[in-house]
């Protein structure tokens, strides 16, 4: 069985067999790491060990903190505002998606937002021109989704903003090719994609955003409160913590991101392909400077064939291929525990069924 779904999405199969032979006994301890205080030298010594991981894989510079967060990006949404500018202040959001009007809707209480750029006057199917943005010199930050599961567009660069942080929702392509942290002000990403379990957000933040005073709020809300005693402010997701460590080391063992930027490349490529040279057959709606390689959506040049490929998708062994309801058709999620013989088998499907039902 291969894993398609958007999030959750699929886990390497080591961490999980990993953790099963673990779940009863943990490091010796008798007991899973679930049950283990957050505050014992065990699972500190886990947690640190992560964070180092980590740190290694995406070469984070020593003037930015690691936090490990609960709750999901749309939380954080509303949370970056609070955070990062106060009640007069300015912020750009450029959206390019669902999740970017979603950020957009939920930051409005918390800061005045403008619209730098949007990619809605083509149903986002490609990105605005960085020259059309229409950035604010003052801004308090400019906020970007540099990859959109729903509408499967991704930005193959990170883009200049100048003097601005530059805030990036990265649930959904972190960990999936090298990237310089130092481009950016904050990255946040859920884990449920390329990380772990739901429930997790990991974040990597600028120390001086984190000196920001924002607003008066509780503590429980501030950034800084937790980067201040290590995400351990209250009981964190202490499971969705160890898998995500063992994920990173799972990716170290690959050979880190610059591996998965080979593969992930390697089986967007093959799936495009297919979908390009199935005579109309398949259709891929994205312009292709913009094509995802974590999630693409496609259609069938009739609908009507829609119930029956995910029937028999299914039924050889290929879940959760149906598109989000936004947009219709089908969306295969190419995430980093997504092996190339899983997107090799799903082509397979395709030319097959597309042989048949021709």
């Amino acid at each position: 069985m291969w894993n398609f779904s958007a999030g959750p999405a699929a886990l390497p199969r080591e961490v999980l067999e990993q953790a099963q032979r673990e779940l009863l006994d943990w490091n010796g301890s008798g007991m899973s790491v679930m049950e283990q205080s957050h505050r014992g030298k065990r699972f500190i010594a886990m947690a640190a060990e992560a964070e180092a991981d980590l740190r290694a894989l995406m070469a984070i510079p020593v003037d930015y903190s690691v936090l490990f967060m609960q709750g999901g990006a749309t939380q954080h949404f509303a949370q970056i505002p609070m955070n990062f500018a106060g009640p007069n202040d300015r912020a750009d959001y450029v959206v390019t998606g669902h999740w970017g009007e979603k950020a957009v809707r939920e930051a409005m209480p918390y800061v005045k937002v403008n619209i730098a750029a949007t990619g809605a006057g083509d149903d986002f199917r490609s990105l605005p021109p960085r020259k059309t943005w229409q950035l604010d010199p003052g801004a308090s930050y400019v906020h970007y989704t540099p990859n959109e599961t729903i509408h499967g567009v991704e930005f193959t660069d990170v883009p200049d903003v100048g003097e601005v942080p530059l805030v990036a929702d990265m649930s959904s392509n972190i960990l999936s090719a090298p990237l310089d942290v130092s481009r950016f002000g904050l990255i946040y990403a859920g884990a449920q994609k390329n990380i772990g379990p739901s429930g997790l957000v990991v974040m990597v933040v600028r120390s001086d955003l984190l000196a920001r005073q924002g607003r008066p709020m509780a503590k429980i809300l501030r950034y800084a409160e937790h980067a201040a005693q290590d995400s351990m402010l209250n009981t964190p997701n202490t499971w969705g913590w160890y898998l995500a460590g063992l994920t990173f080391k799972w990716l170290k063992a690959k050979g880190g991101v610059s591996a998965m930027a080979e593969q992930n490349r390697a089986k967007a490529g093959l799936l495009y392909q297919a979908i390009d040279g199935s005579g109309g057959f398949y259709a891929n709606p994205v312009d292709p400077a913009a094509r995802s390689r974590m999630n693409v959506p496609f259609t069938l040049h009739d609908s009507a064939l829609d119930a029956d490929f995910l029937k028999e998708s299914e039924a050889a062994g290929l879940i959760a291929l149906k598109g989000h309801k936004a947009v219709g058709g089908m969306r295969a999620s190419l995430y980093n525990a997504v092996p190339l013989e899983a997107a090799q088998a799903l082509v397979s499907f395709m030319r097959d069924f597309a042989d048949r039902h021709g």
